[in-house]
């Protein structure tokens, strides 16, 4: 099996800043981390390989130059091999522009690869929490998508996916070529081992450009290609803390809270 792993490098969410003037994030400068919900899905695909050792994993991810330390890390973790695509012409894209590219560097990168299977991605990033992209992707390429997958598992034709239900977890079937998007399971995913990470740091990653995706259309990226126009962004003010109660006893702590209640006139 032939599986295409999309990951994003996103801010450390105790460190985002946004840039007052574009109202996009800041990221020079600012810790970044493999967007965690990323991390399930290439951990999905490591344990399907786990049981079919003949399987590839191939990561992918759109952004700046930093973001090659971020192809590592899935490296040293799972995958066999990276691509990274990479142009000034696509700052600031919204997630149909961003989906529609990634559609095309799939498309560049199969040439490469061979056809893939299956594509995995997070269900959504951490810095934008839209959940768009994914099954954004899924509709530019025509495959059928399953979200809020927890596990996944080969079987004839396809894949067995568990996901996440509002009712609890649901087994689907779902033919191949598809996407899948992956929430957090029970588990966590598996940390590198030294030998993988030593082969990672001397990988070759492919970067690819606009000029490389055969058939792009520019003017359907970047800011002037994105038809989602944000209007402000901010970090919300921190809050002070409100009155805290701290007594010996469970008790005494209730009494205290009821006679400021009641001296508020809430009780």
């Amino acid at each position: 099996m032939n599986i295409l792993v999309c990951i994003k490098q996103v801010p450390d969410t105790t460190e985002i800043k946004i840039d007052p003037v574009t109202n996009t994030l800041v990221r020079d400068g600012v810790p970044s981390i493999v967007n965690p919900f990323d991390g399930y899905a290439l951990e999905a695909a490591a344990r399907i390989k786990d049981k079919n050792p003949d399987a590839k994993i191939v990561v992918l991810s759109m952004g700046p130059p930093q973001a090659m330390e971020a192809l590592r890390e899935c490296i040293a973790i799972a995958a066999d091999k990276a691509y990274l695509v990479s142009d000034r012409v696509f700052g600031g894209s919204d997630t149909l522009a961003t989906s529609y590219i990634l559609s095309k560097t799939i498309a560049k990168v199969e040439e490469l690869e061979g056809k893939f299977d299956a594509i995995f991605c997070g269900k959504q990033a951490i810095d934008g929490d839209t959940a768009q992209v994914g099954p954004e992707i899924a509709e530019h390429l025509g495959y059928p998508q399953v979200t809020y997958a927890l596990e996944a598992s080969e079987e004839e034709g396809g894949l067995r996916i568990l996901k996440e239900a509002e009712d609890g977890n649901q087994i689907i079937g779902v033919k191949t070529p598809c996407l899948i998007t992956f929430t957090k399971p029970d588990f966590d995913p598996r940390f590198p081992t030294i030998k993988r990470k030593m082969a990672a740091r001397k990988a070759e990653i492919t970067q690819l450009s606009a000029a490389d995706l055969d058939g792009i259309d520019l003017t359907l990226c970047g800011l002037k290609g994105s038809p989602t126009k944000v209007k402000r962004s901010f970090v919300p003010p921190r809050k002070e803390a409100g009155v805290v109660i701290k007594e010996e006893t469970g008790a005494e702590a209730a009494h205290k809270l009821s006679e400021l209640l009641s001296a508020a006139h809430i009780i």
